[in-house]
């Protein structure tokens, strides 16, 4: 565990998320969250299918195809699911179920307590006002507490930011 004295050089992250399927939702709430819980200073910018992270209604989905690392814990092992059988019709739903179940199962925190979190936590959370524009969505349709702004609005955060992630 790091000493406030380890952390002088890190006080501020921006975090771009441009991803919004269940698997790339956790990676940018948990290294915010996590930060934050460091007195670490975090922006998140959401953007492009990342925006469908901050909808009050969420329905994830899952992504099988492409992710040849996907492995699933099954019978005491772990299976891999070869790229063309994720092509096949009800795949990717029942990956995604299987997923949601070993999460609760194991007692992960939904992307949803996540995000809660990450609001409790002052992550101030900037909803891409081009992707709202673009995807049609209004802010009436995304979660309270966020800003909306754009790539300036983004950049003015990320030019004093000592940290950058793109997820």
């Amino acid at each position: 565990m790091l000493d406030s004295g380890e952390l002088e050089n890190a006080k501020s992250m921006s975090i771009i998320v441009t991803k919004g399927s269940l698997d790339w939702a956790y990676p940018p709430f948990i290294l915010g969250t996590t930060a934050a819980a460091m007195d670490v200073e975090v922006t998140m910018f959401f953007t492009f299918y990342g925006l469908t992270l901050l909808k009050k209604d969420l329905n994830l989905k899952f992504t099988t195809l492409g992710n040849p690392a996907m492995e699933m814990p099954m019978m005491g092992g772990h299976m891999a699911m070869p790229n063309i059988v994720g092509m096949l019709p009800g795949v990717g739903a029942a990956a995604g179920t299987m997923m949601k179940n070993l999460i609760k199962k194991k007692g992960v925190a939904s992307i949803e307590e996540l995000r809660e979190a990450a609001i409790e936590s002052d992550i101030k959370m900037i909803a891409c006002q081009m992707t709202l524009d673009l995807f049609e969505y209004s802010k009436d349709d995304m979660i309270d507490g966020i800003e909306l702004g754009g790539a300036a609005t983004y950049l003015e955060t990320a030019l004093k930011s000592d940290i950058n992630l793109f997820i």
